[in-house]
């Protein structure tokens, strides 16, 4: 391989890598906000469970609060959980498929940068 051909098949699989990074960190900031949402649901549903089933509750529904049944508030809760709990389950499959291709990226490059300089 000539070293211009090199030069710009290592510059494209660069290019390559540091796309995947930036997609890698996007999908992480992705599960912190979901393990935030998640964390927050949690706590609801906790403080749920300590009022008693007559319990007036509320819910905020742009600048109204709307009187909710019990039952339905922690029913809406639960589906959140698992809807937020399977979205994390997902974003997590995906950053290591994302991990994995990134390091496969990462060693052709660093196999590339070998042979430049075996070549040399």
């Amino acid at each position: 391989m000539t070293s211009p051909e090199a030069q710009q098949k290592l510059q494209i699989l660069s290019d390559e890598y540091q796309k995947l990074q930036t997609d890698l960190q996007t999908q992480v900031s992705a599960l912190h906000r979901l393990e935030a949402q998640y964390t927050e649901n949690t706590s609801v549903r906790s403080t749920l469970s300590t009022h008693p089933e007559d319990s007036a509750i509320y819910k905020l529904i742009g600048p109204v609060l709307l009187k909710q049944e019990k039952a339905e508030a922690e029913s809406a809760v639960e589906g959140r959980l698992e809807f937020i709990g399977n979205e994390m389950k997902r974003v997590e499959k995906l950053i290591a498929d994302m991990q994995e291709k990134s390091e496969g990226k990462k060693m052709e490059v660093y196999q590339l940068q070998m042979k430049m300089e075996e070549s040399k």
